[in-house]
């Protein structure tokens, strides 16, 4: 099954001609017009349709109307079209950028990074976020991260990005995901599935669940841009990670910098402690690598030691 969760689906598809209901929150009768094109639709949009608290759908069948959605999010899914057609249906890479052992350079593993031929991942992700497409893009960037799995060697992990605000219940939202991991027969162990947007957790609680619910199926957490905006102890304590990557505003010009050093060995100190592993992210000069392994930093990663590819090295 596709899609195990109603907010992982494309809510509907941009259909070329039909019938545009309208409906108000407080009401449940709904005004219907048809249009015959998409210039029509966005003429409607954006001259008759009030814009607080209304609801659209757009269907073939004015009395099968489906899943009505804000009209804020119709209105930029038109004038999108292009990327929103790229998120729900076009051609998505994952490419690779290597993680090292500080001490010996070998590879470690790779963060696996969402790439579209046509879009920056700012643009799909800025869009996807503006039309509630954001959960189905965070699943299908999982999909190619573990699909890419196929070119690297069994041992070598792979970093996974996801947003926490996309899943809403662990147990039934990651089943996809799991299923992913059987389907290509990909070890659970190679995989370390890293939060991002760490700044902006404000459920710590149901972070921890979808750690736990990771961890169970046999697969590593990472917390990512440690001391971007929250209290590193306090969350490396709660949350337990198996990696925490550095901010990269700590590593440049570490070498140089006090401040920044004096940082970087307290978060040593309390990974270590705690038996955490630490990763350096956006290390772009020798001297900044040497600094890291100088320290005990175990592993590192940024453009000085490898840029996004879509092979492995």
């Amino acid at each position: 099954m596709m899609h195990s969760c109603i907010s992982c689906s494309v809510p509907f598809p941009i259909l070329q001609s039909g019938y545009l209901l309208i409906m108000q929150e407080e009401q449940k009768k709904y005004l219907c017009y048809s249009y015959d094109s998409l210039q029509q639709l966005a003429t409607y949009v954006e001259t008759i349709v009030p814009k607080e608290k209304t609801f659209v759908a757009l269907c073939k069948n004015p009395d099968s109307p489906g899943a009505f959605v804000p009209i804020h999010e119709l209105s930029i899914r038109i004038k999108h079209e292009d990327v929103v057609q790229c998120i729900t249906n076009g051609p998505l890479t994952s490419y690779l950028q290597p993680i090292i052992h500080t001490k010996t350079g070998d590879v470690f593993g790779y963060e696996c990074l969402l790439r579209s031929q046509h879009f920056s991942p700012k643009q799909l992700f800025s869009v996807a976020q503006q039309t509630g497409l954001h959960t189905f893009l965070d699943r299908r960037a999982r999909e190619e991260a573990i699909r890419a799995r196929t070119k690297i060697k069994k041992g070598i992990k792979s970093f996974i990005n996801f947003l926490p605000s996309t899943i809403y219940n662990p147990e039934f939202c990651l089943r996809h995901t799991f299923s992913i991991v059987e389907q290509y027969e990909v070890a659970p162990e190679d995989l370390v599935f890293e939060v991002v947007e760490t700044e902006k957790i404000i459920d710590v609680d149901h972070l921890k669940n979808v750690f736990a619910t990771y961890k169970r199926s046999g697969m590593k957490v990472a917390l990512d841009d440690v001391g971007a905006g929250f209290s590193t102890i306090d969350m490396l304590t709660l949350l337990q990670p198996d990696y925490v990557k550095i901010d990269r505003h700590y590593i440049q010009n570490c070498d140089q910098e006090k401040e920044k050093q004096a940082f970087l060995k307290e978060v040593t100190r309390i990974a270590q402690a705690l038996g955490i592993h630490v990763l350096a992210e956006g290390i772009e000069r020798k001297e900044e690598l040497d600094y890291c392994r100088e320290i005990g930093i175990p592993f590192a990663q940024g453009y000085y030691i490898g840029k996004p590819s879509p092979n492995p090295l």
